[in-house]
């Protein structure tokens, strides 16, 4: 049996590869499915996929981003590229990448067959060689795991006993090295190896690393470095993106402190303790404190500010909650929390955004804009202060949305016609194709053109700005605003409203009541 699978933001893609692969290959194949690149790498970490049809053009995280992480981790994958872009330098990059195939769309069935067969042939090869291994390998990491757990040990608590032994054993004399304590929430005893082991192969795979054992919830990681790494810059790199491959492959919530590049094996006491006084300062939601970094560089609100004045012209409300966020930050931190000179800033930006949207939509009212004055005069929370310029762009945004949404394709404006009508119902791209009387592939071909988004994603969109606008009323329930948005599941439904308003449906509700 083999998984395979299948990542296209274009549902009928999936679907006409699922038809090929169960009619072909009936019993041999267990498929998975994705529509954006963020999906497939959690799917990838969850499961053990032998091959992936990976498409490159898609939302969010593309599709050759997608495949740097999943080569790095999961190196055995046989990768298909199939792509409608035929580019020298997508091919290229792809080849570089290690992909087993690059397919451009349309492709033929007998092409598309052929190519399973081949990466079918290439799995059992792999497979075969991995067999051979495998018992060598399960007895030299029970011997392995305990030599490593005793350097780790000697090296933090050692207090300078020679470690030339292990340096000779483990072949990392004069490599520049740091420690990394990791802090995992929740882990159940049963499961302690498996994670012991998934985060040895995810360190494994990027650098030369020692792991000591499971000690309550840490686990404190010796990373070895090729000589070319020299900098801070360098180090801090390659500690961000192997952080971000353990929260893909782990979860979220992990926590990690990180010292400095060393070359001296008499401070690794003292990394160590360095690892845990960073670790202390990571939020207990999770993140990284890693070696120190040179003065960060006040952002200027300006030109947030002017980010901000596009996504409204743009009608793009996904996009504003963290501009917001910035633009709070930073007019706090130019004007050193005095709040008279940052509520005349916030004021500013609230005047520019609605002149910009009565620009474009002429008939733009919106009562919350004149009591702004007296409201940013009588509040001194940050935290309510940003909601509030967070609601207001929102609301431009969605009133040049729908001047813009009037402007374009009559089948288009017709599908979103039905889309509003149903909303609260599990709607399909195929669905809303019977009821315009065009074609699923055209239709959503024409979504990507009027709206530089594809069906799902659109939907998506338009259902948040649904749920924002019940939420705002204040008086009904997460679990009513979830069904009447079209949500069957309640947490799936706060997740994806948290990510794109960037608080939870109750903390945004809660807000609402307060301005």
């Amino acid at each position: 049996m083999y998984n395979i699978l299948l990542t296209d933001d274009e549902r009928i893609m999936i679907d006409s590869l699922q038809f090929i692969i169960k009619k072909n290959f009936p019993d041999s194949m267990q498929i998975f499915t994705c529509l954006s690149g963020s999906d497939a790498l959690a799917l990838v970490a969850r499961e053990q996929i032998d091959i992936i049809f990976m498409d490159i053009h898609m939302p969010g995280l593309n599709g050759l981003d997608t495949l740097k992480y999943i080569t790095k981790t999961k190196p055995d994958t046989v990768i298909i590229i199939l792509s409608a872009y035929d580019q020298f330098h997508y091919a290229q990059e792809a080849v570089n990448l290690g992909v087993f195939k690059y397919l451009t769309k349309p492709v033929n069935r007998n092409v598309v067959v052929e190519t399973i067969r081949q990466a079918m042939q290439v799995v059992d090869k792999r497979r075969g060689l991995q067999s051979d291994t495998v018992d060598l390998h399960k007895k030299l990491d029970s011997v392995s795991s305990m030599v490593e757990s005793d350097f780790i040990y000697s090296a933090i608590f050692g207090n300078g006993k020679d470690l030339s032994d292990y340096f000779d054993y483990f072949d990392i004399s004069g490599s520049p090295w740091c420690f990394c304590t990791l802090e995992i929430p929740s882990i159940e005893s049963k499961k302690t190896y498996d994670l012991y082991e998934k985060i040895r192969r995810i360190c494994a795979a990027r650098s030369h690393c020692i792991i000591g054992s499971c000690m309550l919830n840490r686990i404190v990681v010796f990373l070895s470095f090729p000589d070319t790494m020299t900098s801070t810059a360098q180090l801090n790199t390659e500690l961000s993106e192997l952080f971000l491959q353990l929260s893909i492959s782990i979860g979220a919530g992990i926590r990690a402190g990180c010292s400095n590049l060393e070359h001296d094996m008499a401070k690794t006491g003292e990394a160590y303790i360095q690892s845990l006084e960073r670790l202390s300062t990571v939020s207990p939601a999770g993140g990284i404190a890693f070696t120190a970094q040179q003065e960060k560089t006040a952002e200027d609100p300006g030109k947030i500010a002017g980010q901000i004045f596009g996504r409204i012209q743009a009608g793009d409300a996904a996009m504003l909650a963290p501009l917001v966020t910035s633009y709070c930050t930073a007019v706090a931190d130019k004007y050193q929390g005095n709040m008279d000179r940052i509520k005349n800033a916030l004021f500013e930006l609230l005047v520019n955004i609605r002149n910009i949207t009565a620009e474009i939509n002429t008939t733009f009212t919106n009562d919350a804009f004149e009591n702004a004055f007296s409201l940013l005069k009588n509040e001194n929370n940050m935290e309510n202060l940003e909601r509030f310029i967070q609601n207001r762009c929102s609301d431009c945004a969605v009133a040049v949305m729908s001047v813009m949404s009037k402007q374009k394709n009559p089948i288009i404006q017709k599908a979103i016609e039905f889309i509003n009508e149903h909303i609260a119902e599990d709607i399909t791209l195929e669905q809303t194709a019977k009821a315009v009387q065009v074609s699923s592939f055209y239709l959503s071909k024409l979504f990507k053109e009027e709206k530089n988004q594809n069906y799902i994603t659109y939907l998506t969109d338009l259902r948040m700005e649904k749920a924002r606008e019940l939420l705002q009323q204040g008086h009904i329930s997460i679990k009513e605003v979830s069904a009447a948005t079209g949500f069957n599941d309640q947490n799936y439904f706060s997740r994806i409203f948290r990510n794109k308003f960037g608080v939870t449906p109750t903390e945004f509700r809660d807000g609402a009541k307060k301005l």
